[in-house]
């Protein structure tokens, strides 16, 4: 069985269904791959303002707008003794209809979005494993897959493969990409409660940032159906510390943070604790000849500051423009076809990497920084809300020019 299509796209999640929606746009015949059945579970439910610009050219925001999902209008963090600062409202930054974004089920967010796909033209073919890149020397020109309970090691040829596997990263892995970021070495340990506490108002839908020791944190983001997703990330050495049973380490930390034991105790715990490690990696090549990586499959950052979704959808959107540029040329696509996509996602991941490891940084508070760099506070709410392609050079300076100068000394941190 041989398939022409001018582009496969391996993955069905936000970065492929992106990239596969704005190339069938384009005109373009697209074939996409998913192993999996949708709706299916993924972790990373909080959206940033930036996303709004991506799904409203998808045209998924009324979606959204209908949707039950929550209003986020914030973010608030929680000191390590408990402290609450303000709510970091969005709106007063920025005046964009994007200054308001939503708390969203990956399960309906992403099958939505596979579905915005399928209705532009994308072939959308769900329990299908791409096992292998098919190669004539150094140029992609298809897959080898199988289908579940039925065909093996099905050719399909195309013009441009593209991998949005996610976190397997089938291509970074297979030419030996993917390298680990040694600083930023985390696991996240997680569940669901129904019931617990949410703030009123505004703040019902935001998402809050919790400190724990050694620079630990929890997440505590409110979904629709009075469910909250109430997860911590640290290091191993950290969490793992007397014990590796994962439902032993969830509970300890929830009963060790005031904040978060307060919130959940007038609810109850509705699914099981869930596990994962290798947080932070990033691909040394983001493309060669007739194919490139998009979302997770590039890299994936600590989720501190929810960028995950972000990067998923900027990535396909901007693969799908570089992809569409070499096609509509009418010439073979070259690695060299990705390298202004290149430098602009890793621009993007550089950004949001600064900050996470300053968040990591013992020595370093947001707050204390903004006191001697009062005039950054716009650079710093431009990485965070995913304004990452505007120039932050001086804002990395000046991280690097605090960081020289503050004593190493633990900061109890309570605002951005």
């Amino acid at each position: 069985m041989t398939t022409e299509h001018d582009v496969i796209v391996i993955g069905g999640g936000p970065s492929g269904s992106t990239v596969s929606a704005l190339l069938a746009e384009y005109g373009h015949k697209v074939l996409l791959l998913e192993r999996e059945a949708f709706p299916r579970y993924h972790i990373g439910e909080s959206l940033i303002p930036y996303t709004w610009f991506t799904l409203e050219r998808l045209g998924v925001v009324d979606w959204l707008r209908k949707s039950a999902c929550p209003k986020k209008y914030s973010v608030q963090f929680v000191s390590i003794t408990g402290k609450v600062s303000q709510p970091f409202y969005f709106f007063q930054t920025i005046k964009h209809e994007c200054s308001q974004t939503w708390q969203v089920w990956r399960g309906e967010f992403d099958t939505m979005l596979l579905d915005n796909a399928r209705k532009k033209g994308v072939e959308i073919r769900q329990g299908w494993t791409v096992r292998e890149l098919l190669m004539e020397g150094t140029r992609a020109v298809g897959v080898r897959a199988d289908v579940k309970d039925g065909q093996k090691n099905v050719e399909l040829r195309a013009k441009v493969v593209v991998d949005a596997t996610g976190r397997d990263s089938l291509l970074s892995r297979k030419f030996q990409w993917k390298d680990k970021d040694a600083d930023l070495n985390k696991i996240a340990v997680w569940s669901y409660y129904e019931g617990a506490k949410r703030d009123p108002g505004l703040d019902e839908g935001a998402t809050t940032v919790a400190y724990v020791p050694q620079k630990g944190w929890f997440w505590y983001i409110p979904m629709h159906s009075n469910i909250v997703s109430v997860g911590v990330v640290g290091e191993p050495g950290y969490l793992y510390r007397d014990t590796r049973d994962a439902d032993a380490i969830y509970h300890r930390e929830v009963q060790a943070c005031a904040w978060i034991r307060e919130h959940v105790s007038v609810g109850r715990q509705c699914e099981p604790v869930r596990v994962t490690g290798e947080y932070s990696y990033h691909s040394q090549r983001i493309g060669g000849d007739g194919f490139c990586l998009v979302g997770d499959a590039f890299a994936f950052l600590d989720p501190l500051f929810s960028t995950g979704v972000f990067l998923a959808l900027k990535s396909g959107e901007m693969a799908a423009d570089a992809i569409h540029a070499g096609l509509d040329a009418g010439a073979p696509i070259t690695a060299a076809h990705f390298d202004a996509y290149y430098a602009k996602q890793r621009r993007a991941v550089m950004s949001f990497r600064q900050l996470v490891r300053a968040f990591y940084d013992l020595s370093f508070s947001f707050r204390e920084f903004l006191q001697v760099y009062p005039h950054l506070h716009a650079k710093i709410v431009d990485t965070l809300v995913g304004n990452v392609f505007t120039d932050l050079q001086p804002l990395f300076e000046a991280l690097e020019e605090y960081k020289s100068r503050v004593p190493d000394r633990e900061i109890d941190v309570t605002t951005a």
